[in-house]
């Protein structure tokens, strides 16, 4: 008995997995980064998140960029990026480092 639900929870973690490293390919190019004006530094603790366009589906959606504080000292923000793949793209979500 406890070695089945054992089997099955190992299951459900590795479903639960890989269903959140599924890449979207997307056809269309992402658009060009736009241009955001910052506002002012809350303190300087914070570090700026850039802003990207995210697929919703449907189209490209500008999602803006915020200042946040890091997880962690020092902690420096690697932005989303798209990768070419194959014919398409696919988005690389930003991180901390």
């Amino acid at each position: 008995m406890v070695l089945k639900r054992l089997i099955g929870l190992a299951f459900a973690v590795a479903l639960t997995f890989s269903v959140a490293t599924a890449e979207v390919v997307i056809q269309i190019r992402p658009p060009r980064a736009q241009y955001e004006r910052r506002a002012p530094r809350p303190s300087r603790n914070h570090v700026w998140v850039s802003g990207y366009h995210n697929w919703n589906g449907n189209a490209y959606a500008w999602s803006p960029g915020r200042w946040e504080q890091p997880p962690q000292p020092r902690g420096r923000w690697v932005a989303a990026r798209y990768q070419r793949r194959g014919n398409g793209w696919v988005l690389v979500q930003g991180h901390w480092r």
